[in-house]
């Protein structure tokens, strides 16, 4: 495996400390202007101490210059980043400062009015990002001022102890992750967990000091901070930053930025066809051309629609790399960089990353077959945040276990769904929630579905699927039903159908089945097939 630096050392901004780390609209920022940035962040939280010793910093920022300053900063003083998510309302984010207890938490300006009062009912110190950057020749304020990152030192940090810091069993990073019972968990990351992450990820999808990566996904997920900005960061790459995503914006990035990567979720996927298809030929013409230049466009964090895979295919030439993984452990299966992607699967194990499916006896089944998703090896977790009870519950030795279901077939895995969630039983029979969404999604009047398990005193559980109609059509339930007997057996079809106008989301574009639940609950008795109010 590769070696990779994934978190910030001298040693990788001397490597590239020239080449262009970020681009953010008509700003730039090299290696060597973010380590300074980094520097003088890590100096103004740590006052005078030599290391944080593990003390939380949670942060409020959106994707930009700064968020990486700042990152890399509370990394470089020996502290725990804990992101935010930008779009959560005050009782989200409270949650998380009151199971993280930071020592400070830091906002962007735009959302001080927010975070600020939230820290000082709590007694938690609250700092500015334009305060914690203020002098790093690095950082994005300065660089719109024309300083030169030069002119800054490390803050009085040593280089030496700087990567002392940074050991593989420090802890480095807590995200929380929202579970299908309970409050959100945080999972810890070490730095070595982070390292091995991004190093699986360089070798299976061939990264090098010559990509440049468009990020336009939420950084308070791995999907974000270690897929793109990490990979990007520890490779000597360029990350050319979109605060928020819009379609045609994107599309202009593939020809004006000499993009080679881009990562996304289904539903930007999704967008990105929607906007094609409403520009006028030439602007068709131009935005296919520039996509096709790219080297690799990879999908994940919700299951890609085999219909979203083939049409983005055939506008733009790219077969969509789909991969799984998890907060927990980074990713763990991917399509392959050069071979046959197959619509519906997510490859096989990456590497660095051991995968077994064991049955519901806790046996490891051996060959084709389906079972639960158990993980091991140097990119997974630690622990849950100060939940020792659920940390032990989640590893059987030194297996994680997932909670995913999945089938293998000659050595690459489809997913059934989670099995809490996606995996119904109904009538005796075990159904997987994903592949009658499949079938659904393939009705020409379905543009988007999600199916449930709803109580049921007959069948312990009936499937039930809320199903988003394409415009201008109102499909009934029967024929709905109809479609999927044709396709799959009989038991798996959908007993109740309630159309809505969408399905409830979250940032990562992942549909909340809890959610989904609840619109069935709300509409009045009888109601199926017509939208809830």
């Amino acid at each position: 495996m590769v070696a990779t630096d994934a978190t910030p050392s001298s040693g990788a901004a001397a490597r590239h400390a020239d080449r262009v780390a970020l681009e953010e609209g008509p700003h730039r920022l090299t290696y060597a202007e973010l380590d300074s940035a980094a520097a003088t962040v890590a100096a103004a939280l740590l006052a005078g101490r030599d290391d944080l010793a593990e003390e939380r910093v949670a942060f409020l920022i959106p994707p930009s210059i700064d968020y990486a300053g700042v990152q890399r900063g509370v990394w470089r003083a020996g502290g725990i980043a804990v992101p935010l998510c930008t779009s959560h309302p005050p009782p989200e984010l409270d949650y998380v400062l009151a199971d993280a207890a930071p020592e400070v938490v830091v906002a962007s300006p735009e959302y001080a009015d927010l975070l600020r009062p939230l820290a000082a009912a709590r007694g938690i110190a609250f700092r500015l990002t334009t305060e914690l950057l203020d002098g790093a020749a690095g950082a994005a304020g300065a660089l719109r001022k024309g300083s030169s990152a030069r002119e800054v030192g490390d803050g009085g940090r040593g280089t030496v102890a700087a990567a002392a810091l940074l050991a593989p069993e420090r802890r480095a990073m807590i995200v929380y992750t929202s579970g299908t019972t309970g409050g959100p968990k945080g999972v810890v990351t070490t730095h070595g967990g982070l390292r091995a992450q991004i190093a699986s990820l360089h070798q299976a999808w061939a990264w090098t000091s010559d990509d440049r990566i468009l990020l336009t996904l939420p950084l308070h997920h791995v999907h974000g901070i270690v897929n793109v900005l990490g990979c990007a960061l520890a490779r000597g790459a360029a990350c050319v930053v979109h605060a928020a995503f819009d379609a045609a914006r994107v599309w202009d990035s593939f020809a004006r930025d000499r993009l080679t990567l881009f990562m996304a979720v289904p539903t930007q996927y999704y967008r990105l066809i929607q906007a094609w298809e409403e520009a006028d030929a030439a602007q068709r013409d131009a935005w296919s051309s520039a996509a096709r230049r790219l080297r690799l466009m990879v999908s994940g964090s919700a299951a890609l629609p085999a219909r979203v895979l083939e049409r983005f295919c055939e506008i733009t030439g790219q077969v969509l790399l789909e991969r799984y993984g998890m907060t927990e452990t980074g990713m763990i299966l991917g399509n392959p960089l050069d071979g046959e992607r197959i619509a519906g699967t997510v490859g096989s194990p990456l590497p660095g990353v051991e995968v077994k499916l064991v049955d519901e006896g806790g046996v490891a089944l051996e060959g084709d077959g389906e079972g639960e998703v158990w993980v091991r090896g140097p990119a997974v977790f630690r622990e849950y945040w100060r939940r020792p009870e659920a940390t032990a519950g989640a590893f059987h030795g030194d297996w994680f276990r997932t909670g995913d279901v999945a089938r293998r077939a000659g050595g690459r895995y489809r997913l059934l769904g989670r099995s809490s969630v996606d995996i119904l039983k109904t009538g005796g029979y075990k159904v997987s929630a994903l592949e009658i969404e499949e079938a659904l999604r393939a009705h020409p009047e379905v543009s988007d579905c999600a199916v449930v398990g709803l109580a049921d005193e007959e069948w312990g559980e009936r499937v039930a699927a809320a199903v988003v109609p394409a415009a201008g059509t109102a499909p009934s339930a029967q024929e709905l039903r109809a479609f999927v007997k044709e396709r799959l057996a009989a038991y798996k079809a959908p007993r109740e159908v309630l159309l809505v106008d969408a399905l409830p989301r979250n940032v990562l574009g992942k549909v909340e089945k809890p959610r989904v639940k609840a619109l069935f609950a709300r509409a009045r008795p009888g109601a199926a097939g017509s939208p809830p109010r």
